[in-house]
C-alpha cells in the first residue's frame, strides 16, 4: 500500500479494488505485524496478553491488527477455554490457509537472512523431526515452475 499525506497525517491506500491476488490481501496482512500475530496463532498463541508478550506491541496496536483479522475471517475470538469471561483468539479456516505462505516466507528468510551457523526457528516435520521440504510451485501435472514458467493472466475463479 502506498501512503499518501491526509492534512498531515500518512494514511494508507487501499488496494480492495485491485485485480491482483497478491495486492488485495496486503490491505489485511500487508504489515509485519499481522504476519507475526498470525504466525504466534499457528505457535498456539490465543490471549491477547500472550500476543503483547510475544511482540512487545503496544495495546492501541495489537488491539487494532487482531480487530482487523477478525473482520477479515482470519482470526476469530472464542469463549475462554479456562471459561473465564475473556475470550481468545484462534485461527478461521481462511487463517489456517496461510499457512503455505508463512511457511515459504520463513524458509525464503531462513536462506537469505542467516549466516549458516546462526541460531534461528526452523519449521520441522514433528513425526521425522527434520526440516520442512522447501515450498514449491508445481504445475498442475506435478513439474516444478519458475517464474519463468508462468504468467499472469485475467480470468474469473471459474475460468
Amino acid at each position: 500500500m502506498q501512503p499518501r499525506r491526509a492534512g498531515g497525517v500518512v494514511k494508507r491506500t487501499s488496494h480492495q479494488d485491485e485485480s491482483c491476488a497478491i495486492a488485495r490481501p496486503l490491505d489485511v496482512i500487508g504489515d509485519g505485524w499481522s504476519l507475526l500475530i498470525v504466525r504466534d496463532a499457528f505457535d498456539g498463541l490465543r490471549r491477547f496478553g500472550q500476543f503483547q508478550k510475544s511482540l512487545g506491541l503496544a495495546k492501541n496496536i495489537l488491539s487494532a491488527r487482531l480487530q482487523t483479522l477478525v473482520a477479515h475471517d482470519i482470526l476469530r475470538t472464542v469463549p475462554a477455554a479456562d471459561g473465564s469471561r475473556h475470550h481468545e483468539y484462534e485461527l478461521t479456516e481462511k487463517g489456517l490457509g496461510l499457512f503455505p505462505v508463512l511457511a515459504a516466507l520463513r524458509q525464503w528468510g531462513d536462506q537469505h537472512f542467516f549466516a549458516p551457523d546462526e541460531v534461528r526457528a526452523r519449521l520441522v516435520d514433528k513425526e521425522q523431526h527434520r526440516p520442512v521440504a522447501t515450498v514449491e510451485v508445481r504445475s498442475a501435472d506435478g513439474r516444478r515452475l519458475g517464474p519463468g514458467d508462468t504468467e499472469i493472466r485475467m480470468t474469473t475463479a471459474l475460468g
